[in-house]
């Protein structure tokens, strides 16, 4: 830790071991902080969120009053980013999205063209406010549909490549609202849908109905309760470590050549190279990818990245930005809802599975995947299960849509 000073403020320079300490000890005051706070427990908000944004207001603070500037070094950061999305591929398994048929495929190009729609209405917003049209992507598919991973990768992106100056800050801020908001509208919304078009739901049941979770190969969130569940063989978790390091090693060959043609995220080669792996093991049945220790790779790197990447964040940044952001984000809250209503449930089918896809899609189309099957779960405990739209939405918001946004994303942000 390297400490100077610089116009009246003193400068510290955190190492990436500083910083990774600096993670885990803010992650579980997150953990501490929700444990007793229940409203954060109800909203679902990440741990990662509540430690790290926390340290970022306090340090926020102290850098616009010029009295104590911190930096740190983004190296692990980058290495955990590159990690989690190279896990987002290796579940990318063909065997298990045939199970969701054709709604599965026709749902995945529905969400895909509201990502499309997202970053039109930000991009269109943000230019009529006299903003860079990039503000406008960040609410919109980058920290709507992205979710907070998505955006961790994409702000220091657009940063860099576009210059939009507290990009990462804008990004997450706009996923954390969005994810508190799906989770306060989506049970509602799917409430309006039975009863005012009269749906026919299952039975009531006359045992509780059984909890429902992302199948284990799934699993890809910032939710901490995950982690008990996952025991800590050393050769499960070895072996996913080694197909993981070796992904990524193979994925920056790949992601080099790409960039000769296209710039794309960093992380978009090891996603590649990870979903061929999946399915080589998948056809071949040599041998086999998924399993505890994959999982784990997935919820860890993903905690520390995020963890890491909202301790950095610079809020002073976003107050010439609160008000057009409030703005997008509540059109882009809208937006989502009607989308959800005239699309996914009128034209797939006015029954109980497109309520059930109707609501997981708001979930995951505004900030994360577990929101989304949260709401279908209190659902579901009222009105019966539907394991049908449990399976596509884990499906398309756990790793689909991912593969697919980031694409859209950066073609968008070219445009």
């Amino acid at each position: 830790m390297d400490t100077i000073l610089n116009s009246g403020a003193l400068v510290i320079h955190v190492n990436m071991i500083q910083t990774l300490a600096m993670a885990v000890v803010t992650y579980y005051l997150g953990v501490w902080i929700r444990s007793k706070v229940n409203l954060l427990e109800r909203l679902s908000i990440p741990s990662p969120v509540i430690g790290g944004m926390i340290l970022a207001v306090i340090l926020s603070i102290l850098q616009a009053y010029e009295i104590l500037v911190v930096q740190f070094d983004s190296t692990l950061q980058t290495l955990l980013m590159l990690a989690f999305f190279t896990t987002i591929g290796l579940m990318a398994s063909l065997k298990v999205v045939k199970q969701g048929g054709l709604l599965l495929l026709f749902f995945l190009v529905a969400v895909s063209v509201l990502a499309v729609l997202q970053n039109v209405l930000g991009m269109s917003i943000a230019s009529l406010m006299g903003l860079d049209m990039h503000y406008g992507i960040l609410t919109g598919g980058v920290s709507m549909m992205g979710g907070l991973g998505t955006s961790a990768a994409f702000g220091p992106y657009f940063e860099e490549t576009y210059g939009i100056e507290g990009g990462t800050a804008v990004a997450i801020t706009s996923a954390t609202f969005g994810m508190a908001g799906a989770l306060i509208v989506g049970g509602p919304f799917g409430e309006w849908l039975i009863h005012k078009y009269r749906i026919q739901t299952p039975l009531p049941l006359t045992v509780p109905e059984k909890t429902l979770r992302i199948p284990d190969d799934l699993k890809a969130d910032v939710v901490e309760e995950h982690a008990a569940e996952k025991p800590a063989f050393t050769g499960e978790l070895m072996k996913a470590t080694a197909v993981v390091a070796i992904c990524m090693a193979l994925g920056s060959i790949v992601s080099d050549f790409l960039s000769q043609y296209i710039t794309l995220p960093a992380y978009i080669g090891s996603m590649i190279v990870a979903a061929v792996i999946r399915n080589i093991a998948d056809f071949s049945g040599r041998f086999n990818i998924q399993g505890d220790g994959l999982n784990a790779v997935a919820d860890i790197s993903l905690v520390l990245f995020v963890t890491m990447a909202v301790n950095g964040l610079k809020l002073y940044e976003l107050v010439n930005l609160a008000v057009p952001m409030a703005v997008i984000l509540v059109a882009q809250c809208v937006l989502t809802l009607l989308f959800a209503w005239l699309v996914i449930f009128l034209v797939f089918g006015k029954n109980y599975d497109t309520v059930m896809l109707a609501v997981g899609g708001v979930g995951f189309s505004m900030g994360a995947t577990a929101n989304g099957l949260a709401v279908m779960q209190g659902l579901s405990e009222k009105y019966g299960s539907n394991a049908r739209a449990w399976l596509i939405v884990s499906l398309v918001g756990a790793f689909l849509i991912d593969l697919v946004n980031a694409l859209v994303i950066t073609w968008m942000a070219t445009l």
